[in-house]
């Protein structure tokens, strides 16, 4: 079977659109979505209303959790002053914006979703708010995965698409008591780690909307990329009043000073 993964809309209806319709062509038979529907961007209410009325399933984003829960991730999450002042400009405007009935869509969201073997997360199992990078440390990607409970672990959060192979190796685990040292050995079989990179903000050097095709049976990732009319929602962001620089980094499909010093670092707040 064919399943259709994305992540990170940002309120993007264009983008989510052209992705729509890429997928339709594709011939996918499911889609999944991994969350962050609004944020940044011009149309939350159109994004979120477009999910519900396909009945996509979809795990809660950060920024989801932050418009329904108020936002709770503290400076740690930027690397200056001025990003954290653009990321609370954005949360208040998406916070007014949002209609109500979206809104309890949203609280209703779950933090993950499985199928078969196949684990889907907006951050990570952990938290909506930690980066996978493709270079964490081998040992703690393995982690993530297993934890999960499943052989393939997609994600987003990172805006940059990537497909990573965790080989079969063999793993060790001492715990030490008062009295006992007792040593537990097993062996994790092949993992991957599936980042579906994102729909409406992408970060990966150009404004294509990214998503993943997955064949389930022949286990084949095809990592898609969707030109669109970005421009639209570029113009529609400096319409809106939002912070310009969220137009700037669109059409660029660059990162503009907002992924956290340290990506495994996971908000307490």
């Amino acid at each position: 079977m064919k399943i259709a993964v994305m992540s990170c809309i940002h309120g993007n209806y264009e983008a989510l659109d052209a992705v729509l319709l890429d997928i339709d062509q594709q011939k996918a038979e499911k889609i999944f979505c991994l969350g962050d529907l609004v944020g940044y961007g011009p149309y939350p209410n159109a994004v979120v209303a477009q999910i519900r009325s396909l009945d996509i399933p979809t795990c809660a984003g950060c920024w989801d959790e932050d418009i329904v829960e108020g936002l709770n991730s503290c400076d740690c999450s930027y690397p200056s002053l001025l990003a954290e002042t653009r990321g609370k400009l954005a949360h208040e405007w998406t916070n007014q914006e949002i209609h109500p009935e979206h809104r309890e869509f949203l609280a209703q969201l779950p933090h993950s979703l499985r199928q078969e073997n196949l684990a889907f997360v907006h951050g990570s199992p952990h938290s909506n708010h930690e980066y996978l990078l493709p270079e964490l440390e081998a040992f703690a990607a393995l982690e993530r995965v297993i934890s999960s409970g499943a052989d393939v672990l997609f994600c987003g959060h990172t805006h940059v698409p990537y497909v990573r192979i965790l080989d079969t190796g063999s793993l060790q685990v001492r715990v030490q008591t008062e009295t006992v040292a007792q040593t537990m050995n097993f062996t994790a079989p092949l993992k991957r780690i599936i980042n579906v990179g994102s729909v409406g903000e992408p970060r990966h050097g150009r404004p294509n909307a990214t998503y993943v095709i997955f064949d389930t049976e022949t286990q084949q990732v095809n990592l898609r990329e969707v030109p669109y009319d970005y421009q639209k929602t570029c113009v529609a962001i400096i319409e809106k009043g939002l912070p310009k620089i969220f137009a700037w980094r669109l059409a660029q499909g660059l990162e503009f000073a907002e992924r956290a010093d340290d990506p495994t670092h996971v908000c307490t707040r």
